[in-house]
């Protein structure tokens, strides 16, 4: 078996941290942090029980403690692979920067048990749906599509009957482990999707299902798109939504939702015609529905 990545090298440590998460799922918060606390007097410079016990602090209602645990995490994960940065940015503290460190780590992590806790789950239907939008927009049928993001492969299963190749981008090594046993793309690259898309062109059909709630603002998302499609090619995507004022807001769950008028707005400023958009329901959080909007645009 290997080595667990996220052990503080400590066993007793370690074990008081797994004790910490048992009572934490038991929601006694309080006492989940008093004793991840224990186990960083015995490894001091441990950043994922730091941030651990800036979740434990978080749930039981002590923001000054979950923000003192997170700048220490911050400190000691310089790369920003467990969120610690962007759970202070999320309650306003310094700003967020790019999350692909982050997001790595997450999906290195949840790929073996991505679609039974996703789909199962939490009733994620954000591949359907998308695929039937860009179906009813007409331009599911197309000769070379990418898919960014592709995770383990549920959006590519709705396209790859439609499409004369498709292309897999995602920046999780194992998630890309589970697409490629599903046999369905042409090629799969590790990489950050502005990297992929810079040296890329020819491309009829880009996909981003439930993607962009990792990549902040919008504005350069479609300015990494729009050169690479063909004319006449399409664009679709997810959002998670909000009410507020701001154009994009980053939520404790270290997720972006955006305001749909605001994101419609930078799609047309971008140059995109808008095929359709959509408000649907993503999936569930905590039982409740996560607002979201689905796009399609044409390059025109």
């Amino acid at each position: 078996m290997p080595p667990n990545p996220h052990s503080s090298g400590d066993p007793i440590a370690d074990r008081r941290g797994a004790y910490a998460e048992a009572l934490a799922s038991e929601r006694a918060y309080a006492e989940a942090a008093e004793v991840m606390e224990q186990a960083l007097e015995l490894v001091p410079d441990w950043a994922v029980g730091w941030y651990s016990l800036g979740r434990h602090h978080e749930a039981a209602g002590s923001l000054e403690g979950a923000i003192a645990a997170w700048r220490r995490s911050a400190e000691l994960d310089p790369e920003g692979r467990y969120g610690a940065a962007l759970k202070l940015a999320a309650y306003g503290v310094g700003s967020a920067g790019r999350a692909t460190a982050y997001v790595e780590t997450l999906f290195d992590d949840y790929a073996t048990r991505f679609e039974t806790s996703l789909v199962d789950r939490l009733g994620y239907r954000v591949p359907e749906a998308l695929a039937a939008a860009v179906a009813a927009s007409g331009r599911l049928t197309a000769g070379r599509a990418v898919d960014l993001g592709c995770g383990t492969g549920l959006m590519g299963v709705r396209v790859r009957p439609h499409v004369g190749r498709l292309d897999g981008v995602d920046l999780s090594q194992a998630m890309l482990a589970e697409a490629r046993r599903k046999g369905i793309y042409d090629s799969l690259t590790r990489a950050d999707l502005f990297d992929y898309l810079r040296g890329e062109d020819g491309i009829d059909l880009v996909l981003a299902a439930d993607v962009l709630n990792y990549t902040g603002p919008l504005a350069p998302v479609l300015a990494a798109v729009r050169p690479v499609l063909n004319p006449g090619g399409c664009f679709a995507f997810s959002l998670e939504t909000h009410e507020g004022p701001e154009a994009e807001i980053l939520r404790t769950s270290l997720r972006f939702a955006h305001r749909p008028e605001a994101a419609l707005a930078a799609c047309r400023a971008a140059g995109f015609e808008l095929l359709s958009s959509r408000a649907e329901s993503l999936r569930h959080d905590r039982g409740e529905p996560v607002a979201g909007l689905l796009v399609v645009l044409s390059r025109g």
